[in-house]
């Protein structure tokens, strides 16, 4: 892999470069939905704005995050582990994205629900796209040791795979589930779910009047969830709660509030009785 471009004495992250890459992209599909669902044209600053605002809170939120889970390890060496390069929960990344996307949707006085659902596709696809980054760089969000015959190895990556491929009882030179490659495939799958639902909620609020803000974010936090839960059973995390990893934890607390959402904005939806 290749966890750094040698550019002159310039010296380029391939991780930072994809989360760069990813922002872009998820900038042009929030632009595209925020402009179909009139929340702001294509030409305004709007889209940008809530691109690089919550995406830079929730890189610091994700940096806290993961140093937050090895107390020992901070408490060691807290400067170094805060301005590590290395090291970004899913988790945290959310809880401070979130925090930043409802705050702007406040201050740019836009219905909080419908932001979300104009920032569930873009969401997806951001993440996809940025998970390309851990592959390049191998930092270790790679899997387990497989033998298929698309697994790849990582010997020169920032975590090498030969390390964990021995810690596993492997050979050292181990092939391991290029688990950043399925989560692109499925955010991408994902992205595209969420675009469709967003035609059909929008149809039929012109048509019917019906009035169901919040089922795509909902959709959203299900399907990312389920995803994120399953690819966990072969990655290389450590297990915690009752031999699930950090991660599927969240992860199952995210399916319950996506239900929940769904459930609620689906009674909101119903036409009243009289």
């Amino acid at each position: 892999m290749i966890p750094f471009l040698h550019l002159g004495p310039l010296q380029v992250p391939t991780y930072g470069l994809m989360i760069a890459v990813a922002m872009v992209a998820a900038y042009y599909v929030l632009r595209a939905d925020m402009a179909r669902r009139g929340l702001a044209p294509k030409d305004s600053s709007t889209a940008e704005l809530f691109i690089a605002v919550p995406c830079l809170v929730g890189i610091a939120g994700a940096k806290i995050y993961h140093v937050l889970e090895t107390p020992q390890e901070l408490f060691a060496d807290p400067v170094g582990q805060l301005l590590s390069r290395y090291g970004l929960a899913w988790f945290g990344g959310l809880i401070g994205g979130f925090a930043a996307w409802v705050l702007l949707a406040r201050w740019k006085k836009i219905p909080l629900l419908d932001s979300f659902d104009a920032g569930s596709a873009a969401a997806a696809v951001g993440y996809g796209v940025g998970r390309i980054g851990c592959l390049l760089s191998g930092d270790g969000d790679y899997g387990v040791p497989t033998s298929l015959p698309w697994g790849m190895s990582f010997p020169n990556g920032l975590v090498p795979t030969t390390q964990t491929c021995v810690q596993q009882g492997w050979p050292s030179d181990c092939r391991v589930h290029p688990t950043p490659i399925y989560e692109l495939i499925v955010a991408c799958a994902i992205a595209w779910v969420l675009w469709r639902l967003g035609a059909r909620q929008l149809t039929a609020r012109r048509g019917a009047g019906v009035q169901a803000p919040g089922s795509v974010f909902a959709a959203y936090l299900v399907l990312t969830g389920v995803a994120r839960f399953l690819v966990e059973f072969i990655r290389i995390n450590p297990r915690s709660f009752f031999g699930m990893s950090n991660a599927q934890a969240a992860s199952i607390a995210t399916v319950v509030l996506g239900a929940a959402l769904w459930w609620w904005v689906s009674r909101r939806g119903e036409p009243q009785r009289h």
